[in-house]
């Protein structure tokens, strides 16, 4: 019995490293994911799992209104936002001050 023990030992110790090194890790970054995908608002800078950078022009349920270009909006679902770059309503580089 001891030499039965022994062999499963291995297996059994390998259950909590995992647990402890890949699944909460995991679980807590999709957490911080689902948090911030909640809490994106209109002026938002966001960059997409696609690489795509926009502002957030439009919030819905599922979806937001991204403007990838001036004049150009795009809908795009939530869980496709990647990265939230900036809050709020930063001041556009290019554009002359009146």
């Amino acid at each position: 019995m001891p030499e039965g023990l022994m062999q499963l030992a291995p297996l059994l110790l390998m259950v909590p490293l995992f647990y402890f090194m890949i699944i909460r890790p995991q679980q807590k970054r999709a957490k911080e994911h689902q948090a911030m995908i909640a809490n994106v608002k209109r002026g938002d800078m966001i960059e997409l799992s696609s690489g795509l950078v926009g502002k957030v022009v439009r919030v819905e349920d599922k979806e937001v209104g991204v403007e990838i270009a001036q004049g150009v909006t795009v809908k795009v679902v939530k869980a496709m936002i990647g990265v939230v770059r900036t809050k709020g309503e930063p001041a556009p580089a290019n554009d002359a001050k009146s």
